[in-house]
């Protein structure tokens, strides 16, 4: 289902994670207005921590069981590496329960009216998505990234921060782009792949 991203004034949300990409989103959600009502993390439940920068401890991810899908937003505070499925487990065992991962858009990005971007999207500061591009589900396109026209980004992806993808490229889902890459124009790079930071990818990975 997409949604579209916009003002959070309002929304009561529930962070999920607790390192630094959860911070990042922290201060996104609460740039558009959310009320974040607390964090859930199961290092901080297990540390008996009853604060996390601010924001209260509500306990580990089972928390949530206890709360109506209706009442809450939550925002994917798990960042993601190479082989790790965290981040996107969490995403789909807690879709699958009826929660809801809104877009978040940083006001200092650039997102095409004619881009779509799908549950749980996030677009860090000075990121831009131009025309025609496609964002899958619980994607983070970092900051100062880019993705151009007619680019289609599977689910679960990561655009590390610097990252540019040129235009009509496709990235297959669960795939980590590392810092300062580039994907020439009409690439195709395969699902579940690993670009190394730094690297020009000129052909297709497939």
């Amino acid at each position: 289902m997409i949604s579209k991203p916009g003002d959070l004034r309002g929304k009561t949300c529930v962070l999920m994670g607790a390192g630094g990409h959860a911070r990042v989103v922290a201060d996104l959600a609460t740039a558009l207005g959310a009320e974040i009502a607390g964090v859930c993390d199961p290092a901080l439940k297990r540390a008996r921590k009853e604060e996390w920068q601010g924001f209260k401890v509500l306990g580990d991810d089972d928390f949530l069981l206890s709360v109506s899908p209706d009442d809450v937003l939550l925002l994917n505070g798990v960042g993601q590496m190479p082989g790790s499925t965290i981040r996107s487990d969490l995403f789909e065992r807690f879709s699958e329960a009826g929660f809801s991962f809104v877009p978040l858009v940083h006001p200092s990005a650039w997102v095409s009216p004619t881009a779509t971007l799908n549950a749980g999207v996030q677009i860090m500061a000075g990121a831009i998505v131009q025309a025609g591009a496609f964002v899958g589900c619980n994607t983070i396109i970092n900051t100062l990234s880019s993705v151009d026209h007619d680019s289609r980004i599977g689910a679960s992806v990561h655009i590390a921060p610097g990252v540019t993808v040129c235009g009509d490229a496709i990235i297959g889902d669960d795939t980590f782009v590392g810092a300062g890459a580039t994907i020439i124009q009409g690439i195709n790079v395969r699902a579940n792949s690993f670009v190394k930071a730094g690297s020009l990818v000129c052909k297709d990975m497939v």
